[in-house]
């Protein structure tokens, strides 16, 4: 039997003298080095140049302007980050986002921001509508409580909802002509130009609308014939731009497909309507970028609202801002654009061809509801390249 010797095994555990000294330099470089860095830079923050807040650098940026209601400054102006400088802001202070048109309407803006703290918010709908078409978007959050109905129903259970007009009780009708749904189903037969006149009644055009029988010419397509374009299963979510009633994101659903529907409520309560649907309603205009990240969405469809009511600039931003929310190889429906004759071949067959798409199908067809203009309708389906796309 052996015994533990100490002595015996000592020679196991010692380093050569070279190597016993290189150890010593390296311990010792790495202990200076450690040092050095510690005093340099703080683990939880940037250099001490880089730490200078944007209300130290550019004062003006937290001085509120003359007249502008104490609520709006409250919420639009710099707030002290509770843990200081955040390299994630770049910054100490954190600023709420507004538009920038809205510190231009300040009776407006007054009067949306005149409310009491942890109360009611006032029924204005058509005052937020305003200030949202006017720019000031994204209008500041409140803090108060929004108008509603009393007795709120609960919504019709999905599927059934899809096809089913909802409770009247679903909405605050104070900033609408029409006081239930029975009205908005019923103008379709009075004269006017509300928009999306049909829209509201879900037993008529809107049932068959992208569906073969619906279709009369060769601008209307058809939404299998567009899925058809692609991989099957590969078109999974996307935007509808102007979306009216939010039947599009109804028939995009029975594909499996999602869709978020933006829409504003003219003159009627459509935002309340899509959401009745089962389908997410946005509530933003044409104008406000698109809250979505690069190259994530597989369709972005509009039909009518894109059209030459939209000043050139804004259009070409767009349009680029649809390019930018598409996935490469993602598709690009453009239902029923219009624009007059005479502007076509110079001004916008151009600038949709210079975005960057390739057309899978291209339509071009004449306006023939106002014989006394002459105006050109397109339908196209344009691909973002699924290659070099950048």
């Amino acid at each position: 039997m052996g015994s533990y010797s100490p002595k015996a095994n000592k020679s196991s555990f010692c380093l050569p003298n070279h190597m016993f000294f290189l150890f010593i330099f390296l311990l010792l470089s790495t202990n200076l080095l450690t040092f050095f860095l510690s005093t340099t830079y703080n683990s939880c923050s940037f250099p001490q140049e880089n730490m200078v807040s944007r209300t130290e650098a550019n004062p003006s940026l937290n001085e509120p302007e003359a007249d502008l209601p104490p609520e709006f400054v409250a919420f639009a102006y710099g707030q002290k980050l509770p843990f200081g400088y955040n390299r994630r802001f770049d910054s100490d202070t954190m600023y709420s986002p507004v538009g920038r048109a809205c510190s231009f309407y300040k009776d407006d803006i007054r009067k949306y921001m005149n409310y009491n703290v942890n109360g009611s918010c006032p029924d204005d709908e058509s005052l937020t509508q305003k200030l949202l078409v006017k720019g000031c978007e994204p209008l500041p959050r409140r803090r108060c409580r929004p108008a509603a109905a009393t007795v709120y129903d609960e919504p019709v259970p999905f599927p059934a909802c899809q096809w089913t007009t909802p409770p009247d009780s679903s909405v605050v009708w104070t900033a609408h002509t029409c006081k239930n749904y029975t009205c908005l189903v019923n103008r379709r037969f009075a004269k006017g130009s509300d928009d999306c006149k049909d829209c509201f009644d879900l037993q008529g055009r809107e049932l068959v609308r992208w569906l073969p029988r619906e279709r009369k010419s060769e601008l209307e397509f058809t939404i299998e014939e567009v899925l058809a374009m692609k991989k099957p299963g590969t078109i999974r979510i996307g935007l509808d731009i102007g979306g009216g009633a939010g039947t599009f994101a109804v028939r995009m659903m029975g594909k499996n497909v999602t869709i978020v529907t933006t829409s504003m409520n003219f003159n009627a309560p459509f935002n309340n309507f899509i959401a009745s649907r089962g389908v997410i309603p946005l509530f933003i205009t044409i104008s406000q970028r698109l809250p979505f990240f690069e190259n994530t969405l597989d369709i972005v469809h509009s039909m009518h609202v894109i059209s030459n009511w939209i000043p050139t600039t804004s259009l070409e931003f767009l349009l680029y801002d649809i390019y930018r929310v598409l996935r490469p190889g993602g598709i690009f429906w453009l239902d029923h654009f219009f624009c007059r004759l005479d502007q076509w071949q110079d001004v916008y067959k151009p600038l949709i061809q210079s975005i960057g798409f390739i057309p899978l199908k291209w339509i071009e067809g004449r306006k023939l509801d106002k014989p006394e203009h002459i105006e050109i309708y397109l339908s196209a389906v344009l691909e973002k390249p699924l290659t070099n796309s950048w």
